[in-house]
């Protein structure tokens, strides 16, 4: 048995081994038997830390933000659209980083305050540039709910970095849509190059945020 195997069983271990089988079987195949036969535990173990499947899901979102911020960080003294920029792209970055991150981070909740000092500088900058409170709050969820939702869409056609599921074969698409010449030229634009339309996306969002609320 490997001394990582020996070690306490708690929720930070827990999370941490569900991440890793993440990337092998997705989170269909995510299942709280399979995490505890990789744990070398019975599967009513798991039951100590995490009353369902969902909460493991809160803490393993949880550990996604603590590994996103602990190389991602917003600078409190930048401009309000570097901030959102910086959030963002960090955001995708550590949803990537896992098969199904996007859903897997979806609709979780933090499991504890860990966010609270980033999202005290990001509502800190953003109010020291003329946004009120509410301004600031609705910016942050619009472009965080972008970017879950691109990402979601992402992973939808490559579910790992190089790997793309099958359908998504651009020159056959474009064969298919022959009687159709826009969509069929449309389908580079929509599936490749995924960084430059995460970045013109999200350019989209911060453009509309400044003219909504009339600030530069």
């Amino acid at each position: 048995m490997s001394t990582e195997r020996r070690a306490p069983l708690d929720r930070r271990r827990v999370a941490d081994t569900a991440l890793r089988l993440l990337n092998e079987v997705g989170l269909e195949g995510l299942t709280l038997r399979a995490i505890a036969r990789e744990l070398d535990v019975k599967a009513p173990a798991l039951y100590w830390h995490f009353k369902d499947k969902q909460a493991l899901l809160d803490e393993m979102a949880t550990e996604m933000y603590r590994r996103m911020v602990a190389v991602t960080r917003l600078d409190p003294a930048g401009t309000w659209q570097d901030g959102l920029r910086t959030a963002s792209g960090g955001l995708r970055t550590a949803l990537l980083g896992y098969r199904d991150g996007a859903r897997v981070y979806s609709g979780s909740r933090f499991t504890g305050i860990d966010h609270a000092p980033e999202q005290e500088t990001y509502l800190h900058v953003m109010t020291e540039a003329g946004f009120t409170l509410a301004q600031a709050a609705q910016a942050g969820m619009t472009t965080n709910a972008y970017t879950i939702g691109f990402v979601i869409e992402e992973q939808g056609v490559e579910p790992l970095p190089g790997q793309r599921r099958e359908g998504y074969d651009v020159d056959e698409r474009a064969r298919m849509l022959a009687d159709f010449p826009l969509s069929a030229a449309a389908g580079r634009e929509l599936f490749t190059d995924y960084d430059r339309q995460f970045e013109e996306g999200l350019e989209l969002v911060i453009t509309g945020v400044a003219a909504r609320y009339k600030i530069t």
